[in-house]
């Protein structure tokens, strides 16, 4: 999952430069390490955060915290020292791109992680973090925030919420044991289901938005040919079929299915969107 939240950010910045004579090696190494960093650093002081609500589920019994590999004290030096690492790197990139990466560690460790035992909106809130990523590396690109970054962070924003109530739905009864609440109503239920649903479309919607801004004469630096779009939309009724599937069957398989296919999607299209890009548009 940490390496596809770093992939976001290098396709975020292959769709910012204008031409691959524009690509700099070092700024994308620089937005690599950075960005696995600061991803690094939120999950240590996630796992610092939940290390007695850990031990509770069997999914994460066995991380290092809980299970007495590592210590807190261990654990918070390499959780600031990552952050601290993964700031400057992404500073070096520029200053915008490092106080997004700020903003996303600040988000995911201070007001999601907490929420998570409070109220299902946790999920809305992680959205935000979640969908910085791919916005980040158009911003590491430009060195502004635009129409474009705007349009990768909605796509990914919305793709969060059929992706993470899938798992909370097969999960349910292992985050149940650990208080979480992940699923919109709490419960396995139609309306969960439905939401899914309705969140998936709006997902597909965004995710072909680049290919209505020169047809309605938005001037825009991201396009999306015919081609790309029509392959996004095959992918994007898949996912739909699985959501509907859900909503049928309400049953733990076809979420992992559900979960499994969302996964491909935000990686298929951001492929798509690159390939596009370079060998099509």
């Amino acid at each position: 999952m940490s390496l596809s939240v770093v992939f976001s950010s290098l396709a975020g910045y292959l769709l910012g430069i204008t031409s691959i004579n524009e690509f700099d090696f070092i700024t994308f190494l620089y937005l690599f390490f950075g960005g696995y960093a600061m991803v690094g650093a939120s999950n240590v002081f996630n796992q610092v955060i939940e290390k007695d609500l850990d031990k509770l589920m069997a999914r994460t019994q066995y991380r290092p915290l809980p299970n007495g590999d590592v210590t807190q004290n261990q654990a918070l030096i390499l959780g600031f020292g990552l952050t601290v690492l993964g700031l400057v790197l992404l500073f070096l990139v520029n200053p915008i791109t490092a106080m997004f990466g700020a903003i996303s560690i600040f988000l995911y460790t201070s007001v999601y992680t907490p929420l998570k035992t409070v109220t299902p909106l946790s999920v809305f809130v992680g959205a935000f973090p979640g969908a910085i990523p791919f916005m980040l590396g158009w911003v590491a690109a430009t060195g502004n925030f635009s129409l474009e970054a705007g349009t990768l962070f909605m796509i990914q924003f919305f793709w969060q919420f059929p992706h993470f109530w899938t798992i909370g739905w097969f999960l349910y009864e292992d985050y149940k044991k650990a208080g979480f609440f992940m699923l919109p109503t709490g419960k396995k239920d139609k309306t969960t289901a439905l939401q899914i649903i309705l969140y998936t479309i709006w997902l597909i919607l965004t995710s072909i938005l680049p290919a209505f801004f020169e047809y309605f004469g938005i001037i825009s630096r991201l396009k999306l040919s015919p081609i790309a779009a029509v392959l996004i939309l095959a992918l994007g009724f898949v996912l739909l079929f699985y959501a509907i599937q859900l909503y049928i069957k309400k049953d733990d398989k076809t979420a992992k299915k559900l979960m499994l296919n969302s996964v491909f999607y935000i990686t298929a299209l951001q492929v798509i969107y690159i390939v596009d890009k370079f060998l099509i548009s």
